[in-house]
């Protein structure tokens, strides 16, 4: 990769695993992963160095109920705990990435090797995040299932944004990306898919050695965390629409090309963002926008990724 190319941190959205209607089976998240990795290897032929960060909510879900049926079945057969199956979904998701991506770039002539990083990312045991879960994982219930998984499992569980129920876990914000020495070895040859689901989230102990935690990271967040320490040029936030909205899905929705970080932040406090889906991605791309005044965080489609860091489609977030 030339030394003078943009570099840019990409946060992929469900979107961009699996499609609504579609089997929660690894064959069908594979047919999306593949055209995913299409438009990944087209920003790679516009000359980008870029790393990927992807989420794992709906995934992480399916193997943790996994689990729990295994044990039902079988008393004998213990039921992994939260954080091994954070590590089981990097593994699954990186993988078909990976594999998809190297594929999608050989057919474009673009030799350049893809490689999955299992990553841990340091959270504090004492963030509030943990007395108050908000990440949605798993599939969507309705109603009547969600209070039945309430009642029987403890489960939160919560509306999501006009699509159903779902379980939430804590939420911790990222400290410190563990591997991060690895990825910026790594960067200069080779595209690197790390921090999948936010990264395995662990706390530090007094020793300095780690230890898994039950919660899911945003991967938004922990995709603004990697930006920061590569000093990338853009963060590229990638999700289901081609730009962000106010009066989302009212009369008056009004699409944003580019906003100041205080127009976001006015934006935001207004209540514009739901904090299922929009607002972790702008809570990002602020702060990005303030660690690197002049350089850009984007919220788009994954359909419209090239033309917007190219600056002709989605919506620019800058600190000024």
């Amino acid at each position: 990769m030339s030394s003078e190319s943009k570099k840019v941190v990409i946060a992929l959205g469900g979107n961009a695993l699996q499609e609504a209607g579609t089997p929660a089976t690894a064959e069908a998240q594979l047919q999306v992963v593949e055209k995913t990795c299409g438009y990944l290897a087209d920003i790679s032929c516009k000359g980008y160095e870029m790393a990927i960060v992807h989420g794992n909510g709906p995934q992480v879900g399916r193997i943790v109920l996994s689990q729990e049926i295994a044990q039902q079945a079988d008393t004998d057969l213990p039921a992994m705990p939260f954080d091994v199956c954070g590590a089981m979904s990097q593994g699954y998701i990186g993988y078909q990435i990976q594999q998809s991506l190297r594929d999608a770039l050989r057919n474009r002539n673009r030799n350049i090797p893809v490689v999955t990083l299992l990553t841990q990312v340091v959270v504090d045991e004492n963030d509030p995040a943990f007395r108050n879960p908000t990440k949605p994982i798993g599939p969507f219930y309705t109603e009547e299932e969600a209070m039945k998984l309430t009642e029987e499992k403890g489960y939160v569980m919560k509306e999501d944004a006009g699509r159903g129920w779902r379980r939430l876990v804590p939420s911790p914000s990222p400290k410190r990306i563990t591997e991060i020495d690895s990825v910026k070895r790594l960067w200069n040859t080779t595209i690197v898919i790390t921090a999948g689901g936010g990264g395995v989230p662990v706390v530090e102990n007094m020793d300095g050695s780690l230890r898994g935690v039950a919660a899911v990271i945003d991967k938004d967040l922990a995709a603004e965390t990697l930006a920061e320490d590569m000093g990338t040029d853009f963060l590229l936030i990638l999700t289901e629409v081609d730009k962000v909205s106010i009066n989302f899905g009212k009369p008056g929705q009004r699409d944003l090309s580019h906003i100041t970080v205080a127009e976001a932040i006015k934006y935001m406090e207004d209540g514009h963002f739901a904090a299922g889906s929009m607002l972790p991605k702008v809570l990002a791309a602020i702060k990005f926008a303030r660690r690197f005044p002049g350089k850009k965080a984007i919220i788009t489609s994954l359909y419209k990724a090239v033309e917007a860091l190219e600056g002709e489609a989605g919506t620019t977030i800058t600190m000024a």
